[in-house]
């Protein structure tokens, strides 16, 4: 009998804690410095898929692989929390001056 391969629910366990992690990340980014570094989390996402493409380790380069895209996608949620910050339902940070 074969072991059980475990690389798809691991994958899928980083991918959810990697996507529970940026969801503050992005409010927390908007909140301080409005849409202002969204260029990081660009170079960020490129570092990890490059890493990605280097790292002969099918899980790490799945994990960086998926890393990788969540930052990019968190430039969207970047400029689309600045949005629902202007609609109200996020508080915007008082401004001291």
């Amino acid at each position: 009998m074969e072991a059980l391969n475990w690389l798809g629910l691991i994958v899928g366990a980083c991918s959810f804690l990697i996507i529970g992690l940026f969801h503050p990340i992005v409010i927390k980014a908007e909140y301080h410095t409005g849409t202002r570094y969204w260029w990081a989390f660009l170079l960020v996402g490129v570092a990890a898929a490059a890493a990605a493409l280097i790292v002969e380790s099918p899980l790490l380069s799945s994990v960086l692989g998926v890393f990788a895209f969540c930052c990019w996608w968190s430039i969207k949620e970047l400029f689309e929390q600045r949005k629902r910050g202007e609609k109200g339902w996020f508080p915007k940070k008082e401004r001291k001056g």
